[in-house]
Formats: C-alpha cells, sequence, structure tokens
C-alpha cells in the first residue's frame, strides 16, 4: 500500500483504489478479484445488415422482379416486408441516418462525402456525442463486423497519412474489409482496406470479383468469432458496392440473363407493376405513371430506340440484373454459413438499398462510366459520354458501364424519377427484415406485407429494441444527440399498427420534400433557380402513393403550412445553407492546398491514393519526373503509371523501347518514345493543359524531347480512379495489351523515385471559373 506520509498527487492513481479483493505483499496474503466482463444478455440476436448501393425498388423477386432471388424470396417469405419504407436520395447520408438513427444534416451529411464547403451539415464526420450502431451494439457485448463499402469518412481523409478518426473501426467496428470510398472496379478494387490498413496488392486473384470477396471476408470473420466464443453475438453490417455504377458482372451471371430484357423498358416496367399489384405491394387502383418527362430526366419510348442499338441497351440490363443474382447468390452463402453454424433463425437479417435506381447513365447508357459520369457545366459540344466497346466486353473487367436511365426508371417501378430526387423514385426502396425465432408470423393469413411509413432513422432503435439493448445517455464522456428515429417493431408485428414515424423533412442538392400523412409535399428542384413556394408539388401518397396528381393548386393552404414546416425542420436540423449557383460546393478546406505541394515517390512505395493522386494533375499542367538509376540492356517494366481501365496513363519499357501509354476513358492511345540505352536516365512527362479540355503530352530523355500526344481529353471527375504507382501497374492496368502480356509488369531495372510537380491550372479548372465569376461580380457591384 502507498506511504501515508506521501502527499495525494492528483495525477497519481493509487493502483489498489477501488479493487474490490485484497492485496497483501505475497499472494498467500490477498484475495483475488476480477473485472466482470461486459457481455451480452443471453440468447440476444446476431444482426446482419444488409445495404445495396443504388438498388430500385422493384429489383428483386419480393418487390416485383423477374431476377431470381431465391435467398431474398425466402427470408421475406420468413419474415416482413416494408413497402412503405423511404430514405435518403444519395449514398453517405443515407449510410450515416442508419448507422446513427439522425437525420443526416444533423450528423454532418448534407451530401456525399466528397465535398467540404466549411458548413456544419457538411462536415462529414460522425461527432463523438452520436453513438454509432456499432458502437451501441459493441458496449452491449457484441461482436461488430463490417464489409464493403464505407463511404462516411471524405475523399480527402481516405488515405495511409490521415488520423482515421472516421474510419470504421474508430466508429465502432471490430474489424472492417471494403473500400472507404462511394465506387470502385468489381473487378479491380482500387484501393482495398483491411481494418486500419490500406492494402498494397500488384495484382487479384483470376476470377477475382469484389463482391465474392467481401462476402468470403463477412462468412471469415464470423467463423473465426464462433471457433474462439460459441455464445457471442454478432454485428455483421454488409455495404455492397453492387449495384452502383460501373456496373460490371461475372460471365457466368450475365450468361443466365441473357435475352431476358429484349423486350425493353416499357414491357419490363408492366410485368413487375402487374406483379407488385397481384402480391398486395399497392392496394387496387394504384396507377403506373407515365415514363419520366421531367427536364434533364426524360425517358423515350423502347420502340423509338434504334434497332441497331437495341441489344447493346439490353446487354446492359442484363449486366445490371447478373450484379443482383450475384449479391443474392452471396447473400445465400451467408444465410448458409448461419444454418451450418444453428444460428439462421435467431439473426435478424435487414435488407435494403441507400436510394432509388439512378439516371446517371444518361439517356443512351455509357461504356465509359467515368466520362459520362463528369458534373461540370462547361463541357465542350464535342465531349461524348460514351466510347465504342465490342459488345462481348461490356461487363467485363475492360468496360465501365452504366446503363440508359430508362432501365434505372424501370428499377423505381411504380415510382418517378430518381437517385437524387426527393420524388419516390429517389428515396422508396425494398425494405426486407427476418427474424423467425423473435418474429414469427402471427396469423397464418399474414402476407408480411407492411404499408405503414418508415424511414431510414428508424432502423437504428428498432433494432436495438429487438435486441434488448438501450442507447446510452452518454458517450465519449458527453451526452448523446437525442435521436430522430422512432422503433417500428409494433409494425413488424402487424400489419394494422399505426406508422411510428409520422413527419419527415427530406433535402438533396436544393430537391426538397415534407411528409405529414397524408400529404406529401415535394420538389424537382432546377439547379439555380430560386427557393420559392412556386416549385412546390403536393401529393396525397394514401390515395395516390406514385405521386401523379399535384394538388398544390387545390390546396394552397397545405402547401403553406407544410413548406413552414420544411423551414422550420430544415434550420432545427442544420439543413442551410442550400445549394445555388453560387459554386459553394467546388471549394474546400484550405489545408487541401497541401496535398497539391510536388511529391517525391520512391520506389517501393505503395500506391498513391486515389484523391492525392488526383490533386496533383486535375484540370492543370504537370510533370512527372522520372530517375532511372541504371537501365540495362534487357531492363524491362513499368516506370510510373496512374489510372486503369476507366483512364489513366503509364510510361513503361518494353523490347528496349521506353514508351507513353495514355487510355482515354478507355480508348487507348500507344506511343514510342524510341529506344532507351543502358545507363542512368532522368525521363520526363509533361502535360499541358488547352482549351475544350484537352492535354497534349511530351516525354523527355535526359531533356530531349522523344514522343508527343496531343489533343486528349482531360481525366477529371472520378478518374482517374485508381492512384499513382512507381515501378509497377498494380491491380487494372492502363494498357490491357500490356498486361496481357506482362501482368503487373514490374520494372526490372534500378528505379530511384518518380517526382510529381503540378503547374498552373487551366482556365476552365472549376475553382478558377467560380473565382473569376465571383470577381466579375464583386467589381460589378
Amino acid at each position: 500500500m502507498s506511504s501515508a506520509a506521501e502527499a495525494p498527487n492528483p495525477r497519481r492513481r493509487d493502483p489498489y483504489a477501488g479493487f474490490p479483493g485484497r492485496a497483501g505483499r505475497t499472494f498467500a496474503d490477498s484475495e483475488p478479484a476480477w473485472e466482470p466482463r461486459g457481455k451480452a444478455r443471453p440468447g440476444a440476436p446476431n444482426i446482419v445488415v444488409v445495404l445495396i448501393d443504388d438498388m430500385g425498388y422493384s429489383d428483386i423477386g419480393p418487390f416485383g422482379s423477374e431476377i431470381p432471388t431465391p435467398t431474398l424470396d425466402s427470408l421475406a417469405e420468413r419474415g416482413v416486408r416494408l413497402t412503405n419504407y423511404h430514405t435518403m436520395p444519395l449514398c453517405s447520408p443515407a449510410r450515416a441516418a442508419l448507422l446513427t438513427g439522425l437525420n443526416p444534416h444533423r450528423v454532418g451529411y448534407s451530401f456525399v462525402a466528397n465535398a467540404d464547403p466549411g458548413f456544419p451539415g457538411y462536415a462529414m464526420e460522425i461527432a463523438d456525442d452520436i453513438p454509432t450502431l456499432p458502437q451501441i451494439l459493441h458496449g452491449a457485448g457484441y461482436a461488430t463486423f463490417a464489409v464493403g463499402k464505407w463511404h462516411l469518412v471524405r475523399d480527402s481523409a481516405s488515405n495511409a497519412a490521415d488520423d482515421r478518426r472516421n474510419w470504421p473501426l474508430q466508429k465502432g467496428f471490430d474489424r472492417y474489409y471494403g473500400v472507404l470510398e462511394g465506387l470502385t472496379s468489381l473487378f479491380h478494387p482500387h484501393q482495398l482496406v483491411r481494418d486500419n490498413s490500406p492494402l498494397d496488392i500488384d495484382e487479384l486473384p483470376e476470377g477475382y470479383y469484389y463482391t465474392d470477396d467481401i462476402t468470403d471476408e463477412a462468412i471469415g470473420m464470423i467463423k473465426s468469432l464462433r471457433a474462439h466464443d460459441a455464445d457471442k453475438p454478432f454485428f455483421l453490417y454488409v455495404a455492397h458496392n453492387a449495384v452502383h455504377g460501373p456496373l460490371q458482372a461475372k460471365p457466368s451471371d450475365i450468361d443466365r440473363q441473357r435475352g431476358r430484357y429484349d423486350e425493353g423498358w416499357d414491357a419490363l416496367r408492366d410485368t413487375r407493376f402487374a406483379r407488385q399489384i397481384a402480391d398486395g405491394l399497392f392496394p387496387p387502383g394504384t396507377r403506373l405513371p407515365r415514363r419520366n418527362f421531367e427536364k434533364g430526366h426524360e425517358v423515350g419510348p423502347w420502340d423509338e430506340v434504334p434497332a441497331e442499338e437495341r441489344e447493346l441497351y439490353a446487354r446492359y440490363m442484363e449486366v445490371y440484373a447478373a450484379m443482383v443474382d450475384n449479391i443474392d447468390q452471396n447473400l445465400g452463402r451467408l444465410t448458409q454459413t448461419l444454418e451450418e453454424l444453428g444460428e439462421l433463425d435467431n439473426t435478424i437479417i435487414v435488407f435494403t438499398s441507400d436510394n432509388g435506381g439512378t439516371g446517371e447513365g444518361g439517356a443512351e447508357g455509357t461504356r465509359a462510366y467515368f466520362k459520362r459520369f463528369v458534373h461540370h457545366p462547361g463541357l465542350p459540344e464535342e465531349w461524348n459520354g460514351d466510347v465504342d466497346r465490342e459488345l462481348d466486353l461490356v461487363g467485363g473487367p475492360r468496360s465501365l458501364i452504366h446503363y440508359p436511365r430508362g432501365w434505372g426508371m424501370a428499377s423505381n417501378t411504380p415510382f418517378r424519377l430518381y437517385k437524387g430526387q426527393t420524388y419516390a423514385g429517389g428515396v422508396r426502396v425494398p425494405f426486407v427484415l427476418s427474424w423467425p425465432a423473435g418474429l414469427p408470423r402471427a396469423e397464418q393469413d399474414d402476407s408480411g406485407v407492411r404499408p405503414q411509413y418508415q424511414y431510414v432513422t428508424d432502423i437504428l432503435p428498432t433494432l436495438l429494441e429487438l435486441a434488448g439493448v438501450e442507447r446510452p445517455e452518454e458517450h465519449a464522456g458527453v451526452p448523446t444527440q437525442e435521436l430522430d428515429g422512432a422503433s417500428f417493431t409494433p409494425v413488424l408485428a402487424s400489419a394494422s399498427e399505426e406508422s411510428t414515424h409520422l413527419e419527415q423533412y427530406s433535402e438533396m442538392t436544393g430537391n426538397r420534400s415534407y411528409y405529414r400523412s397524408p400529404y406529401k409535399l415535394v420538389t424537382q428542384h432546377q439547379f439555380g433557380a430560386p427557393y420559392d413556394d412556386g416549385e412546390w408539388a403536393l401529393y396525397d401518397i394514401v390515395a395516390d402513393p406514385t405521386e401523379i396528381d399535384d394538388l398544390a393548386a387545390e390546396h394552397p393552404g397545405v402547401v403553406k403550412e407544410l413548406s413552414e414546416a420544411w423551414e422550420a425542420a430544415a434550420w432545427r436540423n442544420g439543413v442551410f445553407p442550400l445549394a445555388d449557383a453560387s459554386g459553394a460546393l467546388v471549394f474546400r478546406n484550405p489545408d487541401e492546398e497541401e496535398l497539391r505541394r510536388p511529391v517525391r515517390i520512391l520506389a517501393g512505395t505503395p500506391e498513391l491514393e486515389r484523391y492525392r493522386s488526383a490533386k496533383l494533375v486535375s484540370f492543370r499542367d504537370f510533370e512527372a519526373a522520372i530517375e532511372i538509376a541504371h537501365h540495362g540492356e534487357d531492363d524491362a517494366g513499368v516506370l510510373v503509371s496512374h489510372g486503369d481501365q476507366g483512364g489513366g496513363y503509364s510510361v513503361y519499357v518494353e523490347d528496349g523501347h521506353l514508351r507513353f501509354a495514355y487510355n482515354e476513358y478507355g480508348v487507348l492511345h500507344e506511343v514510342d518514345a524510341g529506344p532507351l540505352a543502358p545507363g542512368p536516365h532522368t525521363v520526363l512527362l509533361r502535360a499541358h493543359t488547352r482549351p475544350r479540355f484537352r492535354w497534349d503530352f511530351t516525354v523527355s530523355v535526359d531533356g530531349e524531347d522523344t514522343a508527343w500526344l496531343e489533343g486528349v481529353h482531360l481525366l477529371i471527375g472520378m478518374a482517374p480512379l485508381q492512384g499513382i504507382s512507381v515501378g509497377v501497374d498494380r491491380k487494372s492496368p492502363v494498357s490491357w495489351p500490356v498486361h496481357e502480356r506482362h501482368g503487373a509488369f514490374r520494372y526490372t531495372g534500378g528505379l530511384r523515385a518518380v517526382t510529381y510537380t503540378p503547374g498552373a491550372p487551366a482556365a476552365y479548372d472549376p475553382e478558377t471559373v467560380i473565382r473569376t465569376l465571383r470577381e466579375a461580380a464583386a467589381t460589378y457591384e
């Protein structure tokens, strides 16, 4: 024991203080005691949440689809279907709401985690006074696992130098495997992360497919847990990147869909809607709206698709259906594992989507996803959001496709519009919940259909109540923020119970809505237009769930009442400021300018993360200086690479010649820079921006220009998706022919380093454009 003569020291804790046993000078004079370990209650259920990315309302069998989904059919047969479940119109906000139970603007996710304009609603970090579902369950004795898409950390904080405070492990998961960002290639994911560390991978195994991989990891996590602890319940969050673009599927899965979509999206929409009515998902008399007609979102009749394009258009949808099929297969593997462990009946399984199906493929679809998926108002007229690709390549690792928005409309049957919109097509998605041990069917004639309105924030309190876990009043030493969601356990038990969620605002890039039964007030906001009551539409979604009859002119009082309720909710939840034409979303934290500093990357360095890499080259001139300490006559390989099959560039040596490859969103340009003699060299790759979003490239060796490539389109937006590698072309190659000949093609000579030096931005750089406009406006004023 401490000496009585010692003065108390507030910075030094007595090691025996609070010890319930007795410590003497020897073990013989002492009595041991152990700190009790927190355990879940006996019989606590496992919890599995399966979150799909961009899946529309009608894309699985229990919600009207023709795509075979036997695993989901079985889960729905034993569980419930929430047919009036709503979510957010975009991925990061929906994920934040699901994992916290709070409205996403309150959490700091007004938008996807690819922005940082400097306002509370766009903080893109979950604060310590908002405990997440895994943190709460972990505190209640659960093991917590996550696989797949995270997208709750800013892109600028997805690198190995970040403090990781908003990565999965710091938000309550014991283990994690997946991709931190919002999208990736399913054949060559650009940055896989295990737990807290990005993985350094040259090549993935033959036959690799990301959806299979994350399922393997999830099953491995469960098996490992059970090998060590037979009773501890687990929470598993399976967040698929599928079916987000780019759409990619395994050949065997695509083959099963052949010919299924030859009749087009109009016929598909009709047959899915007929199944929905027959299955009781909507009351008789519900009407299917006309094709989407809204400006910028229009869909024409299938009969008007040129005959020579129909096979390609149908193939796009075959690939999408194959991805859905594969998700169900993998869910079947997961449930089979639970069955083998004897735990399937006592596992709560939730299956849903983060938002509705998307129209981002445009009217015609694309075989160059990153060229279509560009948000810049100044693109020149000649910018074509597609590239030519052989039909057999569509859906494979050499193509990055997305379907035409007509298929997105069919995906969202029977609703209007798409992801990003607050109309039902963007926010009503399938929802299946199964827990045979805890929620058996009370009545034989119960179809499991639940028509009550519920919202994404309700998932957390519902799962906690089902698991018998209390949400803590304090977390990380501070009082926790109050929930916005409400448990819907009564609804799960009976179709006749009242909804537990009575009102809800929504907002996404200016698209707004307010729900208060039976009405829904909603806008389809045109970017840059004023925010006024003139753009509100009003629907009675009990009588008119597909939002056909606008009642705003008939009920101006209701419009006024609900618009005022939306305004109040917006201020209360941190929605403001709203997006406008000022360009605020273009700008980032000024600290990000450090990411544009020149960087010298030593040979052997793991791949530079995508966002950091893009900052060095995007919308600007740049130089990449390659230091070769010694090159032998037979040495060969990649000196530097940046990008993949969706767009990128590489410098490599093959057959004694220095070569430059530029992948222009899928169109490959290759230039011979001449023989490279033995000895040390400095190779310089220079890129110079020119008007109309183009680059000119020059390759020089020891100060002498040896090759040129002029007038190729810049890589912007999410391209290049894969970051910079020195001495190798990792995973998805820039040049597929080189990959076929050599694989990752590590350079065999003495490569020292590559130094990137960003240059001046182009006049059409978004930040430059906005600053110029602001300066002009200030001068005019």
